[in-house]
């Protein structure tokens, strides 16, 4: 717990076996209430060892993608009371090490987000980011930054602290199954006004760790540009977007109940 609030790790998981024992173990557990591993259907070993560590582990039978691993990840932590939810990917890209951090500003009502940075102190390019990713990375970001009158180092991280009143008013479940989530969830945050802030974070780039193909991430940075402009045009009044909804569709926690009930040998 910090500050009297319960902190719950959340790891959405696809072909993570080799790398799940390096990033738990760095965990610190007693800072930390809980830790949930959501597997999207993998074809390794990730369950098997997930389980052998003693993670509490949902498995999705079929492939949801990046966005509907998180919903699964975020239904599941709010089921189990968190005040504060990390989410942390189980590749050992982002260190464990600054869990603490990112959960206290959030804990101690600094901000309701909090996000590890790549790019602030030149960590990106230090840990092994591959050029090509890096300038994608800031085009991206700068655009972002002029169409949604931000200033944020990067939006692009997958290191990331909310609050549970966010994970609970914000209409997650109008947001998209795959990796334009991210960047979904922080316009509807910066929309609806809640506080983004972020930390440094040093980032490791290895044959391991999870990185997106060329054609996704094609897809992915057209996302982007289409979610900054529909921000950009709801903020004007030129069209209505149902991720900015106030009515949208919030998650559905009772089905996150239903999940941990009847995973079974599932959850721990």
């Amino acid at each position: 717990m910090l500050n009297g609030k319960t902190i719950v790790v959340v790891m959405p998981a696809y072909n993570a076996e080799k790398t799940i024992e390096a990033t738990y173990r760095e965990v610190p557990r007693d800072i930390i209430d809980e830790v949930i591993l959501v597997d999207d259907a993998s074809h390794d070993q990730t369950v098997h060892r997930s389980r052998a560590l003693g993670i509490r582990t949902i498995v999705h039978p079929q492939n949801l993608g990046y966005g509907g691993n998180q919903k699964t990840c975020y239904r599941a932590a709010l089921q189990l009371n968190a005040d504060v939810v990390v989410m942390l990917h189980p590749d050992y890209q982002y260190t464990p090490r600054l869990l603490v951090a990112l959960a206290s500003m959030v804990a101690f009502g600094e901000y309701d987000i909090a996000l590890g940075s790549r790019i602030l102190c030149g960590g990106a390019l230090k840990g092994g980011m591959p050029l090509y990713k890096y300038i994608s990375n800031r085009f991206l970001t700068a655009s972002q930054n002029l169409l949604m009158g931000t200033h944020f180092s990067e939006f692009h991280t997958g290191y990331r602290a909310f609050s549970r009143e966010v994970l609970e008013t914000l209409p997650l479940e109008e947001n998209d199954n795959n990796f334009v989530f991210d960047n979904q969830i922080l316009a509807q945050a910066i929309y609806f006004g809640y506080r983004v802030g972020e930390i440094s974070c040093p980032t490791k780039y290895f044959e391991e760790a999870s990185s997106i193909s060329f054609g996704p991430s094609v897809r992915y940075g057209l996302g982007v540009l289409k979610t900054a402009w529909q921000f950009f045009q709801q903020k004007r009044g030129w069209g209505q977007h149902t991720i900015f909804a106030s009515e949208g569709r919030r998650l559905k926690v009772d089905e996150a109940l239903s999940e941990l009930k009847t995973q079974g040998s599932s959850s721990r």
